[in-house]
């Protein structure tokens, strides 16, 4: 065994990733580690794609739509066959990048935790479906990486950059063919060519391609032809280029060199790069518009256009803002694409907030500086955010010295040593300043300025909607929280409990509500339900529910629900309601139950199993005013737990919900002896262990004890 593969770490990753590429037939591949406490996906191997085009995915949150955030969420392996596939299950991923290829993820695991995911690519000549075996052989190296992970003596520490490796040098007979051969027939040929590796860097070029291009080797060698040929620095060359070495499909394009002369290029890519051929033409190819390009003089400040990888990564970035929901949202992308994109290290979210700088968020900052700049009044001379929330228009400093010579203090604030400032304006109106900010001097080039600015176009959008979202949702909270019971009354020989959670995603708001009436010293009622809905007319409506049972509270369940019902008609609302009452005597040790369209309770007795009701329910509330609803009694001996719900603790997309429920009932039944505090956190999460709620979720908990002395 080579001294290279007995090191740990990233030398055991890069060929564990090298050698399952070769394995599998992929073109490219790369390795994520989980980041648990942060429930951050960090790439730290790639192989076989350039650098900047997995930059945009170098750090992705766990949540992210994307293959490899779903095959650790999900514990399978994920198969994306083709661009339309992309486009349909990853939209995001598929604007940022539009190429040919297959993609697999699949988790890394062995038999313990999940370490993170494996990621590999096929040329688009792979079929749009893999193979049991193929499937079998990816699943069968994600294990391997992860037992290597497990394995390792020391835990791998994630890069700044993502290491990149090679798949491996490519094996072809030459017999007696030497090296010098190959080059001298290459030399004697009319054409010329070049070779890129896969970075896009000239590593090779016949003795002719330098007359033809009209520049030294030595210029040329080791460069990125778009970069180093001024008359090649175009988006779509660079694009190009990438669709050669993502889809290892052949591309040919025409290119103008000033002043005249139009050049065909052919790109022929295989796994160790791109040989390309380059021949006079007569006219450009039909499907390009090339531009021509003026040779630059020396010394002119001609900006030169974005890269392509910047206008993608510029693509992706605008793709995941309009994924963000609240500010929180806003700021943790910023901080965890934006900045890596840019190289920047800090971050700062102003508002207009009755004439003073509101910071909204912030990232990269001690608390004590963000103090001393939260409230600062618009017309500040401490830093240009007031000058550029005023007028509109963005600032750059490069450098320290350069800020002071406009404004004297602001270096002294935080140490940082170049500043961004980007006007975020909506419908041509500043509505805040976002502050890109860097621990050493930045030079903002033309290109980084161009899209910096259209950044901030984006991020003012999602942030003015994400203000809008947050100012709703406190709204609809208080209200909600208004209407839900602040405390549940205190019962000789009953105790209870109750929890209310939100939906994961959208309004933090919905409809489900649970109460505890006193009626007397003996008797009380129970009741939880659901309006139909998850905004403001929810919540209100459930209020009104709320009143109209607490008015018909102390009647038979069915007279409850009957009355309640008929209150929903004279609403003439649209929304349904479903609701459980129960109502509990103690002295007779007995509840009588109604249910309008609600999932039954659970009922456990240290003395029998466990188990779901069967209750004869009746239609939803709001229906038909006059519809009857079926009692059920039930006997309640001291030491009975009874356990209400919505049916959002039990619906979870493809399992059965009574298989679920029945489930729930055999884990209250294991842990009855828990406090109600105790028991109901724990059935909540037995029922929902990723806190991941696609509804909201109200649960009341009730224990029998013994019956009140009178």
């Amino acid at each position: 065994m080579s001294g290279r593969s007995q090191q740990p770490g990233f030398w055991t990753l890069d060929d564990a990733l090298a050698d399952t590429v070769r394995r599998t037939g992929a073109s490219a591949g790369g390795i994520y580690l989980l980041d648990e406490p942060e429930a951050i996906l960090s790439l730290v191997v790639i192989c076989g794609i350039p650098a900047d085009v997995a930059w945009p995915w170098r750090r992705v949150p766990l949540n992210t739509p994307v293959p490899v955030g779903d095959a650790i969420r999900e514990d399978r392996l994920v198969w994306v066959g083709s661009q339309d596939h992309m486009a349909r299950a990853y939209p995001r991923a598929a604007a940022s990048l539009p190429y040919r290829f297959a993609l697999a993820a699949t988790p890394l695991r062995d038999s313990g935790r999940c370490r993170g995911a494996l990621m590999l690519l096929w040329p688009a000549s792979h079929p749009p479906g893999a193979t049991a075996r193929e499937r079998g052989n990816i699943a069968s190296a994600g294990r391997r990486i992860a037992r290597l992970l497990d394995e390792a003596p020391v835990p791998t520490a994630v890069p700044e950059h993502p290491r990149i490796v090679p798949v491996g040098a490519v094996v072809r007979p030459q017999g007696s063919q030497s090296p010098q051969a190959a080059a001298d027939y290459i030399e004697r040929l009319p054409e010329t060519a070049l070779g890129l590796d896969l970075q896009g860097r000239i590593t090779f070029l016949a003795a002719a391609t330098e007359s033809l291009l009209g520049v030294d080797a030595g210029r040329l060698l080791g460069t990125r032809p778009w970069q180093s040929l001024p008359w090649l620095d175009k988006t779509h060359i660079e694009d190009h280029y990438r669709t050669a070495v993502i889809s290892r499909d052949p591309v040919t394009f025409t290119a103008l060199r000033p002043p005249d002369t139009w050049l065909r290029f052919q790109l022929y890519p295989d796994a160790s790069g791109i040989s390309v051929r380059i021949t006079p033409a007569t006219a450009p190819e039909q499907d390009q518009i090339p531009t021509a390009a003026p040779s630059r003089s020396v010394g002119a400040a001609t900006p030169s256009p974005p890269q392509v990888g910047r206008l993608y990564q510029l693509v992706h970035l605008a793709a995941a803002l309009t994924e963000t929901v609240a500010v929180r949202d806003v700021v943790e992308l910023i901080a965890d694409q934006v900045l890596p994109a840019f190289g920047a290290d800090g971050l700062v979210l102003s508002a207009n907030d009755a004439g003073r700088l509101k910071i909204t968020g912030h990232h990269g900052y001690d608390r004590q500086t963000i103090e001393g700049l939260d409230g600062l009044p618009l017309d500040t001379d401490l830093t240009p955010a007031g000058q550029v929330l005023a007028d509109g228009i963005p600032s750059f400093f490069a450098s320290p010295p350069e800020m002071a010579r406009r404004y004297p203090r602001a270096p002294r604030i935080s140490g940082k040593q170049a500043w961004a400032f980007l006007p975020l304006v909506v419908s041509g109106q500043p509505v805040g300043c976002c502050i890109l900010s860097y621990d050493s001097p930045h030079d903002f080039g033309a290109d980084e300025r161009a899209v910096l600015t259209s950044l901030a176009g984006l991020i003012a959008q999602a942030l003015d909607r994400a203000r809008l979202y947050d100012a709703t949702r406190d709204l609809a909270g208080t209200l909600q929280q208004a209407l839900l019971p602040r405390s549940l009354p205190s019962l000789p020989g009953l105790e209870s409990a109750a929890r209310y959670l939100p939906a994961s995603r959208g309004m933090d708001i919905g409809g489900d509500f649970y109460d505890v009436i006193r009626i007397d010293a003996t008797t009380a009622a129970a009741v939880i339900g659901d309006v139909q809905g998850h905004n403001v007319s929810a919540a209100a409506l459930m209020g009104q529910v709320r009143t109209a049972i607490h008015a018909a509270a102390g009647a038979p369940p069915d007279q409850v629900l009957a009355r309640t019902n008929r209150v929903l008609a004279d609403l003439e609302t649209e929304l349904l309601v479903s609701c459980l009452y129960v109502h509990i005597d103690l002295a007779r040790q007995e509840a009588v139950l109604a249910s309008a369209g609600h999932p039954p309770p659970l009922l456990h007795h240290p003395a029998t199993s466990p188990c779901v009701m069967e209750l004869d329910p009746g239609p939803l509330l709001g229906i038909d005013p006059d519809l009857a609803y079926p009692l059920t009694s039930q006997p309640l001996p001291p030491g009975t737990t009874l356990a209400l719900y919505t049916d959002g603790l039990i619906e979870v997309p493809g399992i059965d919900a009574d298989q679920t429920a029945q489930g729930l009932a055999r884990h209250l039944g294991r842990h009855s002896g828990h406090s109600l505090d105790r028991l109901i956190d724990m059935l909540l999460h037995h029922a929902r262990p990723h806190a991941h709620y696609t509804d909201d979720i109200a649960m009341l908990l009730l224990r029998t004890g013994q019956p009140p002395v009178l």
